[in-house]
């Protein structure tokens, strides 16, 4: 059985910092694009971060040069380290995992999908 657990979500205060990891279980994701996406109240799901098994990333534009992800290959761990937080990164983030290389910006793409964690930043 497939599972993504995310953790690390919690209420930090704007230009703090959080670091979410994520724990792939139930078949190999070495091949597989790991991404971070985020979903605020009333508003779509969307990308923030992806990592290729390559180790190329992708980031989304409000998040460039504030947020890294990284995985850890022998552990299926992915981590999202987020800097400089600011109060419109308040939202439930989740951990994706597409069977396919090339990182998709698209939620639909995606195959497995986490429960989500909340984070919380207060101005």
């Amino acid at each position: 059985q497939v599972q993504l657990v995310e953790s690390g979500g919690r209420l930090a205060q704007a230009g703090g910092s959080l670091r979410l990891s994520c724990v792939a279980s139930g078949r190999t994701f070495s091949g597989y694009c790991m991404a971070w996406f985020r979903q605020a109240p009333g508003k779509e799901r969307e990308i923030v971060a992806a990592i290729r098994g390559s180790g190329s990333t992708y980031y989304a534009d409000s998040v460039k040069g504030r947020f890294t992800i990284s995985r850890d290959g022998a552990k299926i761990t992915v981590y999202l380290q987020m800097n400089s937080l600011k109060y419109e990164d308040t939202a439930v983030y989740y951990c994706a995992a597409d069977r396919h290389a090339d990182c998709h910006v698209r939620a639909a793409f995606y195959d497995y999908w986490g429960q989500g964690t909340q984070v919380t930043v207060s101005s």
